[in-house]
């Protein structure tokens, strides 16, 4: 029998429970129960006809009559509660859990979150839109003219494409930088929020300014794989056409780099887990490369199908806001804004440049957010199941509890990590 407070067997309690090994008050010594009565008449009427009994000449006891309520000592106990202290209960998540636990780490500390995002969504939109007001706006078109026009030659075209892929680069590089800084910070707040705990935005600063450059060169290092593996797997045919079989050449290039392309992204989502690592476990570039390596290994399709729902998620709500902004701009900045969208114009006015900057802050602060909490709790959701970070987490937060089933094989190793 548990004596823990709190249980009891199914269909008693403690108070009532009747002692089977003395004689009731009021009762015959030898009298069964009413329901034992009942089980063994029934018992007695399924029984074949004297004469009819197995050769042994046995009779065999009526079963044992099953517990008031169904079910026997064990099946009516249920596992209790996991700890919850902040924003997700510390146990394996599920996928709705990793979701809604970005946006409640959003809602519960809106003023730390939408605060960083902000001032970073403002950082990188700035330069995004001062980068494409000032570099690439006179330069705008004259690479769709050389791969429309038919008489072009390899070499132009080669050309042209790197052009419009440095363009697009430069601005995706942005991009990357203001997703990874505000990871960085807001992995942070995600820890203390699931101890529920509160971080102000100085605290998150203090605890990201140490590793920035060690982040820096994260988000140098991880597209830097991807552009080389891409253009490893391009090679061979871009070889082909400068050697003079351009069609042969352009079509290994097109399957070499499809090719690659999945094998980036293969690699990507094995290091998607790097910037918490880095973050939570005080682990250098290569080290957090490597943590983040180990804890996707045989999950990569659960982690790549959480991340592809986060970035469908992020898609709608930029979309959402996005596109009123982006109709307001054409409107001001009129035909030549269509034209500059089309690829027709090399030009556009500041105005219009503007008006899209400031849809894409307003776009940046709500996302960066949800996409930033997916990861962090996405890592400490392969910690828990891997590691069982969640024992550590709910000594971190003063709880008692029992959370440790469900885990992964590997033994625990959570005494790296830092939630303070």
């Amino acid at each position: 029998m548990n004596d823990s407070p709190g249980w009891a067997p199914p269909g008693s309690s403690p108070s009532d429970e009747p002692d089977h090994g003395a004689q009731q008050k009021g009762e015959p010594a030898d009298q069964p129960a009413p329901d034992q009565r009942a089980w063994g008449e029934q018992w007695a009427r399924r029984q074949p006809p004297p004469g009819r009994w197995a050769a042994t000449g046995r009779r065999t006891p009526p079963p044992v009559p099953p517990a008031p309520g169904g079910g026997g000592w064990g099946t009516g106990r249920r596992q209790p509660p996991a700890p919850r202290p902040g924003v997700i209960p510390l146990r394996p998540l599920g996928v709705s859990e990793i979701l809604d636990g970005a946006v409640a780490i959003m809602r519960a500390h809106w003023r730390t979150v939408l605060g960083i995002s902000l001032i970073v969504s403002i950082v990188t939109q700035g330069l995004i839109t001062a980068t494409t007001g000032l570099w690439f706006n006179d330069g705008r078109g004259k690479e769709t003219k050389v791969l429309d026009d038919p008489d072009a030659t390899v070499g132009q075209a080669l050309r042209a494409v790197g052009d419009t892929l440095g363009d697009s680069g430069v601005t995706l590089l942005l991009g990357v930088l203001g997703t990874i800084v505000t990871t960085a910070l807001l992995t942070v707040v995600a820890a203390r929020a699931v101890l529920g705990r509160d971080a102000s935005a100085k605290e998150a600063w203090a605890g990201a300014r140490p590793h920035l450059l060690q982040l820096c060169g994260l988000l140098l290092l991880i597209p830097a794989i991807a552009a080389a593996v891409i253009a490893a797997g391009m090679t061979p045919g871009l070889l082909l056409a400068v050697a003079g079989v351009p069609s042969e050449g352009a079509a290994l290039a097109s399957l070499g780099g499809l090719a690659a392309a999945c094998v980036a992204a293969w690699l990507w989502v094995r290091f998607s887990l790097a910037a918490p690592a880095l973050m939570l476990e005080k682990q250098g570039i290569i080290k957090a490369l490597r943590r983040s390596f180990k804890l996707v290994r045989g999950s990569w399709g659960r982690v790549f199908g959480i991340q592809l729902l986060a970035v469908v998620l992020v898609f709608i709500v930029g979309a959402i806001v996005e596109i009123p902004t982006s109709l307001v701009a054409m409107v001001i900045g009129g035909d030549n804004a269509m034209d500059w969208l089309s690829g027709e114009s090399v030009s556009v006015g500041w105005t219009f440049l503007i008006v899209v900057g400031v849809g894409g802050v307003i776009s940046s602060t709500i996302t960066f957010p949800i996409s930033a909490g997916v990861t962090a709790l996405l890592y400490m959701d392969q910690r828990i199941r891997r590691e069982a970070l969640d024992l550590e987490l709910v000594r971190a937060a003063g709880m008692s509890g029992n959370s440790a089933e469900g885990h992964g094989e590997d033994q625990p190793t959570v005494g790296s990590t830092s939630w303070s």
